[in-house]
């Protein structure tokens, strides 16, 4: 195919996104684009990850579970400062852009790293497409925050997963030719996953249904030590004689296993095993915004440790309600799990499976639409 324009031919050119990631959780959401890039003629892919090759949170089997490549580059960007993080990865990601040719950069969620390459794409006068665009807190305080109004003020492509997110960046100023409402990626890969999920073998003795996933990650939560204890006792104390099973690490696992002995504390499982886990659960109760959307996808009720989600789909029509930092509306909460008297809920609009596909056809019209 060609594309002619006042008796200029252009002969077809193949788009080169770079698909640029932060952390372990972006890659479940960049998996179903990087197949349906693979599946697409005209447009290619560069996988780059800003931390070490050896990173732990990577496991070897991650790439495997979510059959998909290693990444092409690592940054090698490792140190906790996130001034110190911005500025490495601005500089070493700049560098890879010197010697790669882009088009595209997609850039995920909301890191401080994300926000790095997003600088450096613009400045450089790449397109910049923002995938799971306009969450917001509405916390200034919180760094993330400032990343999101940073990225999404710069990017040419606003990806958001409904309308709740497509009218925060309406609001906001953008432009409505650069808002896509794609739906929630995170339901392509559970769709695509899910005859795949592999049971534990901390489930053996334990029958499906008949258990609690407890996952902890939040630094406010970690630094207040007593009020971590009240929440802790309230689902010791209700949860009863149902297994809580929790999959933590570092100072996580040393809070749990210190403040709630009866828990039971594993090593973070593969991903095709945790979606197991969580979709076989009586309920969940979490602090993590990514497993809230699981939950609601698989009809599991899930208790999320905030005042607030990005997420709120997940509360207005899933299986999500929140109760913050209260143990008092926890053990409420509790209860109406462990009685059954949970609410109904359903799926939002477009978590169909689909959101891979609709980014792909908008990036790749995005390019041709450049070439007229």
């Amino acid at each position: 195919m060609v594309v002619c324009c006042r008796n200029i031919i252009f002969a077809p050119m193949e788009q080169k996104v770079c698909i640029f990631t932060g952390a372990r959780p972006n890659f479940v959401k960049v998996a179903p684009i990087i197949r349906a890039i693979e599946r697409t003629e005209g447009i290619s892919y560069k996988l780059v990850y800003a931390g070490r090759e050896d990173d732990p949170a990577l496991e070897q089997t991650l790439f495997d579970d979510l059959q998909i490549p290693h990444p092409h580059v690592f940054l090698d960007v490792d140190c906790e400062n996130l001034n110190e993080l911005t500025g490495r990865v601005m500089a070493t990601f700049d560098s890879y852009l010197d010697n790669h040719k882009t088009d595209t950069v997609l850039v995920v969620d909301d890191l401080a790293s994300t926000m790095a390459a997003a600088i450096v794409a613009k400045k450089r006068g790449l397109r910049l497409a923002h995938l799971v665009a306009g969450t917001r807190s509405f916390d200034i305080r919180m760094p993330k925050e400032i990343n999101r109004l940073v990225i999404d003020g710069l990017s040419d492509m606003l990806f958001t997963a409904g309308i709740g997110s497509s009218s925060i960046v309406t609001r906001e100023g953008a432009e409505m030719h650069k808002i896509f409402m794609v739906g929630n990626i995170l339901m392509d890969s559970l769709r695509s996953q899910q005859n795949r999920w592999q049971r534990p073998s901390c489930l053996d003795g334990i029958d499906d249904g008949q258990y609690i996933v407890f996952t902890l990650n939040r630094k406010a939560l970690l630094a207040d030590r007593d009020n971590l204890q009240r929440m802790l006792q309230a689902v010791s104390d209700t949860a009863g004689n149902i297994p809580v099973i929790a999959p933590v690490r570092g100072k996580a696992r040393e809070a749990v296993e210190t403040l709630a002995p009866g828990f039971i504390t594993i090593s973070p499982l593969s991903y095709l095993e945790f979606g197991y886990l969580t979709s076989h659960a009586l309920g969940i109760i979490t602090d993590s915004g990514n497993v809230a959307e699981e939950a609601t996808f698989n009809g599991v009720p899930c208790i999320t440790l905030n005042s607030y989600t990005e997420h709120i789909e997940t509360v207005k029509v899933g299986t999500n309600v929140l109760v913050g930092e209260d143990a008092g509306k926890l053990s409420e909460a509790m209860n109406q799990l462990m009685s059954g008297n949970w609410k109904q809920s359903s799926l939002p609009d477009r978590w169909d499976g689909r959101t891979a596909e609709r980014i792909v056809q908008a990036l790749c019209s995005a390019q041709t639409e450049n070439r007229i």
